[in-house]
């Protein structure tokens, strides 16, 4: 993965979500220029990737209830994401 610079790598999820958005809508309406827009795209492709990365985080951390025999709740394992 590309190492990301140090304004988004220290984003939170809704804000460079916010940001990914604004870029999508920009580059939707043609309104910038071709250089900006590809330099746009590129901010973006790191935003995504922030995003992705977060989620992934999240994704890691989240467990799943473990059932016993009778169906009670027994008491939790990792969750595959996979």
């Amino acid at each position: 993965m590309t190492q990301l610079p140090a304004d988004i790598g220290e984003l939170p999820f809704e804000k460079a979500m916010q940001e990914l958005e604004e870029i999508v809508s920009a580059l939707e309406k043609s309104a910038v220029s071709l250089d900006d827009s590809v330099k746009l795209y590129e901010r973006g492709e790191l935003l995504k990737q922030r995003c992705e990365a977060l989620l992934q985080q999240a994704e890691a951390r989240i467990q799943k209830i473990t059932l016993g025999e009778k169906g009670e709740a027994k008491g939790v394992a990792p969750l595959d994401v996979e």
